[in-house]
């Protein structure tokens, strides 16, 4: 019966990730860089207000977007820290970000229609766009350091275009887009009927100036932004994010929510509403002391990468070693004792993907086997 079943599922691929993840472990003594998650645990405040609200038994069904205490919440906070108005009839809660851009891409897309994503990019993308019945377009920007020039987007948009795809801070690269890449997004599509889907779940995550697209307020009709609690707030088990967009916007996607999970989690959403008032910073502070410790120790191997802004990636190049990046990453298991994501992926063959969300033993340890493992390289 398997064969009968929706086409576009059975030729969708797993998750690459969560493959060589599965193939480090199990490979006897193996370390990995290879989980974007925090090893940092959930905030105490945190928890304890979704303990309270248990001991309340706030374990009924909520209002299908949210309660309203917690949109509230996130309508101050985007504009308290992102410069944003969102009202608070603005705003579903989502069963993570993922929903949040299942939401997006299905709500706005017809058959046929094009969402261009620049790449690299984080390997869920493209089966949403396919899965929504979209096509996937995407728009390498390896040659412009990770960043979008007017001219490569413009190559890229035809009449079917409905949007363009932004992950700032990038997965997997931690790049941040600058203004020249913002604004080059903005007059492409300010007077054409494309929408803009931000995914900013790394947003708190950043080590210097950060802007989202989101900041164009006159375009917000074409604006969707997807954020997510996990990341910041060392809470990617709770599976909680949020959507804001315009009103008509948000009125008919709600109505998708509605019909998909019809909600997300009561007593969590007391838990997030704290989140919104926890300080990230010292979380910050550490991966920051980590990407450089990492990217340092990249660079005296003579890897060739660009240091992040943002997020907890760094995306070094391979192609000196002339071969692709899953051959890459197989041998680095079996060799090396070492696990990456192959830069294949992200739709960018040539890299490999390390996570620095690990204990600085497990960091000190992971590099130094890549440096030997590099080593036998060169001596072939």
């Amino acid at each position: 019966m398997v064969e009968t079943m929706n086409a576009v599922l059975l030729h969708c691929q797993p998750s690459g990730i969560r493959k060589f993840t599965a193939l480090a472990k199990e490979e006897p003594g193996c370390l990995f860089l290879t989980i974007g998650e925090p090893d940092f645990n959930t905030p105490d405040p945190v928890k304890e207000a979704a303990k309270d609200a248990l001991d309340q038994n706030l374990t009924h069904y909520p209002p299908g977007v949210g309660e309203s205490y917690l949109l509230e919440r996130i309508s101050r906070f985007e504009r308290e820290h992102n410069g944003v108005s969102y009202s608070p009839q603005e705003i579903i809660v989502t069963d993570g970000a993922t929903e949040g851009l299942y939401l997006a891409l299905r709500g706005i897309l017809n058959p046929g229609d094009e969402v261009i994503v620049p790449i690299p990019a984080f390997g869920l993308y493209e089966p949403l766009v396919t899965l929504s019945q979209g096509r996937y377009v995407p728009m390498d920007t390896c040659a412009d350091g990770f960043q979008i020039t007017a001219q490569n987007l413009s190559r890229h948009i035809t009449a079917r275009t409905k949007a363009i795809l932004l992950n700032s801070p990038n997965n997997p690269t931690g790049a941040v887009y600058t203004l020249q890449s913002l604004e080059a997004v903005y007059q492409a599509v300010k007077d054409r009927d494309i929408f803009v889907i931000c995914d900013d779940v790394y947003a708190q995550l950043v080590y210097g100036p950060y802007q989202s697209f989101s900041r164009y307020q006159d375009l917000r009709e074409k604006i969707i932004l997807v954020q997510s609690f996990s990341k910041p707030y060392a809470m990617t088990g709770w599976r909680v994010g949020y959507l804001c967009a315009d009103r008509p916007v948000i009125e008919q996607l709600a109505k998708l929510h509605s019909y998909t999970v019809v909600s997300a989690v009561s007593f969590l959403q007391k838990g997030c509403a704290a989140a919104l008032d926890y300080d990230p910073s010292e979380m910050i502070k550490t991966y920051r002391r980590r990407r450089d410790y990492v990217y340092g120790r990249l660079l005296d191997m003579g890897m060739e990468v660009q240091k992040p802004d943002g997020a907890f990636y760094l995306f070094p190049s391979i192609r000196k070693y002339q071969m692709d990046s899953e051959t890459f990453c197989l041998r680095m298991i079996r060799e090396g004792k070492l696990a990456a994501v192959p830069g294949s992926c992200f739709g960018a063959d040539g890299y490999i993907r390390l996570s620095y969300c690990y204990a600085d033993e497990q960091l000190r340890q992971s590099l130094d086997r890549l440096e030997s493992f590099l080593k036998t390289l060169s001596q072939r």
